[in-house]
């Protein structure tokens, strides 16, 4: 049985709650030669169609689209947003925020402070060494916050893909907040160091100005064939297998044509029939079976699409082709 296809859940469900939860708390830490201020970390939704207008701030703002679209406006340069990209704007940077006018946006924001502290400026934490006894770590917690803060400073004002999911360290922070998880406060400094991490790494790994799109088509395509593939052997029909991927019976039709020269009726067959003829040179089993075992009503529609198709009966076929492997 095929069941209707049930909607994708959500992973940030969870945060719909009390999205703005870890705004109330006061988060500072040091990093390498740098203290970090959190102003906000949240999940927000723009409701279908609503604006943020112009606006910058003085501070680092990290923001990705985990569901929905829309667009934003970087300094003069438009750029459509889609589910999976994010996008900085640094300071003063000014931006222009959209949701698609029929679909809701949601989001989640990173609001931070950077500054640059003098060797000996908290806040330190406890039990931590002063930096002339610095150990090996220490010196190389100093190189990474330094080359990562160097390369956020430089990354262009345009989205990208978030590839390597710095979106999920939102969820990490917001789940050890919701579940009341012994070293809250570490967990939300490692969750924002590594969204730090993941977004510069995710511009460094070349150009991303245009995301590829798939040629949807052919991506359709691939999809209904590795279906039916998978699933020949079941009363396959045009509407099921358009509702697998997502598309009208009309459409998909149209994209078999396209494709094969053929119907999709005709090319269900053709892989019905290829695991048939198989059956039939290497099998035992009675004609019926071969038949409803491979998705056929009835051993007398077989034989007449058999016959059509290829010219000779199955038992024909299976005559044939065991005297020639005897």
């Amino acid at each position: 049985m095929h069941g209707r296809s049930t909607p994708k859940p959500y992973p940030y469900e969870l945060m719909l709650e009390q999205g703005h939860a870890l705004d109330r708390l006061d988060v500072e830490f040091r990093w390498g030669h740098y203290g970090i201020r959190m102003l906000r970390f949240h999940h927000t939704t723009f409701s279908p169609g609503k604006i943020v207008s112009f606006h910058k701030h003085s501070e680092f703002e990290f923001h990705y689209i985990p569901r929905g679209k829309g667009k934003v406006i970087l300094g003069e340069v438009p750029y459509a947003l889609q589910e999976g990209m994010l996008y900085l704007t640094g300071p003063n940077l000014v931006h222009y925020q959209e949701a698609d006018a029929l679909e809701a946006m949601d989001e989640l924001c990173l609001h931070i402070d950077i500054v640059k502290l003098d060797h000996d400026e908290a806040p330190r934490e406890e039990g931590s060494e002063s930096e002339p006894s610095c150990d090996w770590g220490r010196r190389s917690e100093i190189a990474e916050a330094e080359a990562c803060i160097q390369q956020l400073k430089l990354l262009p004002a345009k989205p990208v893909l978030d590839q390597y999911r710095a979106m999920e360290c939102f969820l990490n922070a917001y789940r050890a907040w919701y579940e009341n998880q012994p070293g809250l406060f570490t967990v939300i400094k490692q969750s924002i160091i590594q969204i730090l991490l993941r977004t510069t790494r995710a511009y460094a790994s070349g150009p991303q100005t245009d995301i590829p799109s798939r040629n949807m088509k052919q991506y359709r395509y691939k999809l209904a064939v590795q279906f039916i593939k998978d699933n020949y052997m079941e009363p396959l029909t045009l509407e099921v297998v358009a509702e697998r991927v997502q598309i009208s019976p009309r459409q998909l039709q149209r994209i078999f044509r396209d494709h094969t020269g053929g119907t999709f009726s005709e090319y269900i067959e053709h892989v019905r029939l290829t695991h048939i003829c198989n059956e039939l040179s290497l099998s035992d089993q009675t004609i019926d079976q071969i038949a409803f075992q491979n998705g056929f009503s009835s051993a007398n529609y077989l034989h007449y699409v058999f016959k059509r198709k290829l010219g000779s009966t199955p038992m024909k076929y299976r005559d044939q082709h065991r005297r020639l492997t005897t």
